[in-house]
């Protein structure tokens, strides 16, 4: 949605202030992201063909997407599928140029694609340069890009996550069971940045994550040991946390200001009930 808001300011901005209905501009998405702890990933499109999933043996699926339209129409709005995938698996994301051809209807591309892309054998490099090699129309009529990714997870020694109520009084337990799971993971330096970055995460998602007010609704923390230490916050708002700066005699605003200074980086997504806001913090090479 917000990718098409800026393709229609684009547009606004291009436009001839004489003939503004003759300026159109017009691109389609597909926007994936991939949880490696739960092996989940969620996809949206915008008039884009669906990706392509390789599983572990091979075998090729195009799942089901709601289509939606370009971005620039402004046609929204936009709808998510999420799929469970088996660690291994592949991501096939493509643009259109790959599969279409002025003498066949695009589901004989789709399925050319899916006999290509058939190889468990070959590795990513190999089965993207094969690929792109079979199907590519010579001369190209259109530009021709493949992406592959493939999906691992994470094993459960290295996530530890908590639920606890909207209740201010939580953020002290958060604070303790982070540090003593950092001590599991031999990570006793980070404990004070990361006793820091939880508390502000915590009230921050009390304050200002209730949702509808429900008095049920749930904090949610999970810390991630990978290539990074991170943590994640999940509350019922869908109003995303913006830094402030504030000046010597103010009282508040410093929460984010702090998880800026003591993370590597941090942000905020959509999740299916609310917000998830994280923070990154760099690991030793020994970690």
């Amino acid at each position: 949605s917000r990718l098409d808001e800026q393709v229609i300011r684009l547009t606004e901005a291009e436009a001839d202030p004489r003939h503004p209905a003759t300026t159109t501009m017009a691109a389609t998405c597909l926007y994936a992201v991939y949880d490696p702890v739960t092996r989940t990933c969620t996809m949206a499109r915008a008039g884009h063909p669906p990706p392509a999933i390789i599983d572990p043996h091979g075998h090729v699926t195009f799942p089901d997407l709601p289509t939606g339209a370009p971005l620039g129409l402004a046609l929204g709005p936009f709808e998510s599928a999420t799929f469970e995938l088996a660690e291994g698996s592949v991501l096939a994301l493509y643009t259109d140029g790959l599969i279409e051809a002025r003498d066949q209807d695009i589901s004989a591309g789709m399925a050319r694609l899916r006999a290509a892309l058939a190889r468990p054998h070959l590795t990513l490099d190999d089965l993207c340069s094969s690929t792109v090699d079979t199907l590519r129309a010579k001369p190209p009529s259109d530009d021709v890009t493949l992406l592959l990714a493939q999906t691992r997870s994470l094993s459960a020694d290295q996530v530890a996550s908590w639920q606890f109520p909207s209740d201010p009084a939580v953020a002290g337990r958060a604070r303790t069971l982070a540090t003593r799971q950092l001590t599991q993971w031999g990570l006793e330096h980070l404990s004070e940045p990361t006793e820091l970055i939880v508390s502000e995460l915590v009230t921050n998602a009390i304050i200002h994550g209730n949702g509808d007010c429900d008095s049920d609704r749930t904090i949610g923390l999970r810390l991630i040991r990978h290539e990074m230490l991170t943590c994640e916050v999940s509350d019922a708002g869908h109003s995303h946390p913006l830094l402030r700066h504030p000046r010597t005699t103010d009282e508040h605003g410093r929460g984010l200001f702090l998880v800026t200074q003591l993370s590597r980086r941090w942000g905020t997504r959509h999740i299916p009930d609310g917000k998830l806001t994280w923070a990154d913090q760099q690991l030793p090479a020994s970690a």
